[in-house]
């Protein structure tokens, strides 16, 4: 029988239980941990991690495309910014630039911090509503 390692179950086990919302605020911190990874390599003149990290922050931002709900107004504002970030995130990989990460990482940032004040109101609703029940 195979020993794992208790961090990777957590790590599993709070992906299989999150909820959409939850999931979203994973992408999000995701990326902006490979963002911060990304500039140490550009900082330590290390092309592979700055490569790998940033190409795992591009496919985190492309992901956040694909699943974006279509029927929702507020997707079409999104779809061209999170475009505009990976775009952003590939002139950054081949100049090297951490200003840009920076850029990025702010949108990023406040995408999540939004994100976060959302799923908050949404437990404080769904938690006034089932006292009034």
């Amino acid at each position: 029988m195979a020993l794992t390692n208790p961090y990777q179950s957590y790590q599993q086990n709070s992906v299989n239980t999150a909820s959409p919302g939850e999931l979203t605020l994973m992408l999000y911190n995701g990326c902006l941990k490979f963002i911060h990874l990304a500039k140490k390599g550009i900082e330590d003149q290390n092309i592979e991690m700055k490569n790998t990290n940033m190409l795992k922050a591009q496919k985190i931002v492309q992901e956040l495309m694909v699943t974006l709900n279509m029927d929702q107004a507020i997707s079409e504002q999104l779809l061209p910014l999170y475009d505009y970030i990976n775009r952003r995130l590939i002139d950054a990989n081949i100049k090297n630039d951490i200003t840009i990460l920076e850029e990025v990482e702010g949108f990023i940032t406040e995408f999540r911090d939004t994100w976060k004040q959302v799923i908050q109101m949404n437990r404080q609703k769904q938690f006034t509503e089932a006292g009034r029940v």
